[in-house]
């Protein structure tokens, strides 16, 4: 099984106060007497500054939510490193509005020469129900430090949900097998977790915006508490060199959630879309 860095499709996904800036000096990110290592050399033609993705979420019939990926023209440095900021925002929209709104925000500082994450930020307010989550991410000592001033032993080159993504777009899908594995291990809820995705096939795909070459992931999920069936959530990206979502779909024992790309600008690439 090979083990290289892939993450599932992300959708739905606040600004970080000056007083936890002030708390995480930006500058200090590494410096901790602890003995220096090289950061792992990535190349990325996946993506760029000023990439915006949308979507929209449904629960069977009715449209339930709306979301947005965007790289920002931001660049802002963590110990003399260039990052990508990303920023995704999910709401709740249509009737679901009314009786379960949500606000999520979600934020990740991308080292632009390794791709891996600097800091994560989560603010979530789902129905009432809100959390925020800040991780500090030391990628020369393995650790990560929470907002809570807890520190936490990482393997190496981890990702957070959303860094994770953006890496796994510049694999090299070209001579992608039906039934490779690939994983990537993800810090979140102050926990590393190890994703696995397999690949299915190819498939064209069709949407509001045409149809797009795509290839097909399925996530290796747990049956019996939200699927019955492992195959019961797929994914399909394009199948050219931006590996932008197209679709994702999900079948669970309480219905159909189906997730589509509405619109993409500022891509760093022709995207593979059938005339």
């Amino acid at each position: 099984m090979k083990t290289i860095a892939f993450a599932g499709l992300i959708t739905l996904v606040g600004v970080a106060g000056l007083s936890f800036q002030s708390k995480n000096n930006f500058s200090d990110v590494g410096d901790d007497n602890t003995e220096v290592k090289n950061l792992p050399a990535a190349t990325n033609v996946a993506f760029k500054r000023g990439e915006k993705l949308s979507f929209r979420l449904s629960y069977g019939f009715i449209d339930a939510a709306v979301a947005t990926l965007a790289v920002t023209d931001e660049n802002l440095e963590f110990g003399n490193r260039s990052t990508f900021h990303v920023v995704g925002i999910g709401s709740s929209s249509g009737i679901s509005d009314w009786f379960f709104k949500v606000r999520d925000r979600y934020e990740s500082y991308i080292d632009e020469k390794a791709l891996v994450p600097w800091m994560f930020i989560r603010r979530v307010d789902e129905g009432g129900y809100k959390f925020s989550q800040d991780y500090v991410f030391n990628h020369y000592n393995n650790k990560v430090k929470t907002d809570k001033d807890k520190v936490f032993d990482v393997t190496p080159n981890i990702q957070d949900m959303i860094s994770a993504f953006y890496n796994a777009r510049n694999l090299d899908l070209s001579q992608a097998k039906v039934g490779d594995i690939y994983t990537v291990d993800c810090f979140l809820d102050e926990q590393i977790f190890p994703i696995k995705i397999k690949f299915v096939g190819r498939e064209n795909v069709k949407n509001d915006l045409g149809t797009f070459k795509c290839l097909k992931f399925r996530p290796i999920v747990q049956k019996g508490r939200i699927f019955k069936h492992e195959e019961d959530l797929n994914i399909w990206i394009s199948d050219d060199a931006n590996h932008i979502p197209i679709k994702g779909q999900a079948d669970i024992l309480f219905g159909s959630v189906k997730v589509e790309l509405t619109d993409y600008k500022g891509l760093a690439n022709p995207v593979a879309k059938i005339k």
